[in-house]
């Protein structure tokens, strides 16, 4: 039975008993629908003075109960990165952050190699109309001054585009600026959509005490919110932190998710774990061979080509910006 059967490992299973003495809901025996101490819908009683017994303890059956929801949820291998896919090739984005650009005007996310064909494609466009190619999103003119660059960036802002909010705390962050780049990281980690990266700079900035009041619970709450939203990064530090205190079964689990979704650290981690014995060789070759699929995944004929002519090269003096 799956956690999505109910609570637990029981699922339904264990709502239909009293969450004290265990008796079974029968023809004769009817349950509680809640405690009415601390309205707790998932709390079964009997009928036999059992809620009274159970209002000391249901607060901490709802304690065990959200805890392994929570790890549940922890441990879930994410579909893809935090990056998801290139909008134009549909190939997954590289976890190398220089492979992939950010579009000014509309804050959408493409790999070099569809960067390279729109170069190509906006050279060939523009001899044969004479005419000023535009984004292939927003069909916005393309910024040819800083000053236009950052009109559309603070555009996407004021529309809590969550892509742009973070690329400006990065900015304000790197700067020195920590309240402001918080600011941004907070307001994105409450917007709906690619919000793991603003989960995993609120974490380090929390450890760091940048901007913020140090707060070792609340670094570790958004280490864990990235990691669940696919950032391997996060999920490799989470990794490292029960390395740390001695838990190797969890830490292996953290670094087996994020060799899946093509980090090369955690991998690394992981053969130096199965080398002490602390992961099993099958364990290893599978998560081995899961990373090289994933790296597999993000390659096309088109980036190769556009890191052969040097394009990431040619994004250092680009006016778009590189989210790092």
């Amino acid at each position: 039975m799956t956690s999505e059967d109910g609570i637990g490992n029981g699922g339904v299973a264990d709502m239909m008993c009293c969450a004290l003495c265990g008796t079974a809901k029968v023809d004769n025996i009817k349950l509680n629908e809640s405690c009415v101490s601390c309205d707790f819908d998932l709390v079964r009683c009997c009928n036999d003075g059992s809620e009274e017994k159970h209002k000391p303890n249901d607060r901490q059956v709802r304690k065990k109960q959200e805890a392994d929801i929570r790890e549940d949820i922890l441990f879930r291998q994410p579909e893809s990165s935090h990056l998801g896919d290139c909008p134009i090739c549909l190939v997954p984005l590289s976890l190398d952050t220089n492979h992939s650009v950010m579009l000014s005007c509309c804050s959408k996310l493409i790999c070099i190699g569809c960067y390279y064909a729109r170069i190509c494609i906006r050279c060939e466009v523009e001899q044969m109309t004479k005419k000023e190619s535009s984004c292939p999103f927003c069909r916005q003119p393309e910024p040819k001054t800083d000053s236009e660059i950052e009109l559309y960036k603070m555009r996407r802002i004021r529309a809590n585009d969550p892509v742009a909010m973070i690329e400006a705390g990065k900015r304000f962050y790197h700067s020195g600026d920590y309240a402001g780049a918080f600011d941004y990281f907070t307001r994105t980690s409450g917007l709906d959509g690619v919000v793991a990266e603003a989960h995993y700079c609120l974490s380090f900035m929390y450890m760091d005490g940048k901007g913020v009041e140090r707060n070792v619970m609340e670094s570790l709450y958004h280490l864990e919110e990235a990691a669940i939203g696919g950032q391997p990064k996060a999920r490799h530090d989470l990794g490292v932190h029960e390395m740390e205190r001695g838990r190797i079964e969890r830490a292996a689990k953290h670094f087996i998710i994020a060799s899946n979704n093509g980090h090369d650290l955690s991998v690394k981690a992981i053969r130096e774990l199965s080398a002490k014995g602390y992961v099993s060789r099958k364990d290893f070759v599978m998560a081995l061979r899961a990373h090289k699929a994933a790296v597999d995944a993000a390659r096309s004929p088109q980036r190769e080509a556009a890191v052969a002519v040097g394009v990431i090269q040619i994004l250092d003096k680009s006016r778009s910006v590189r989210v790092n």
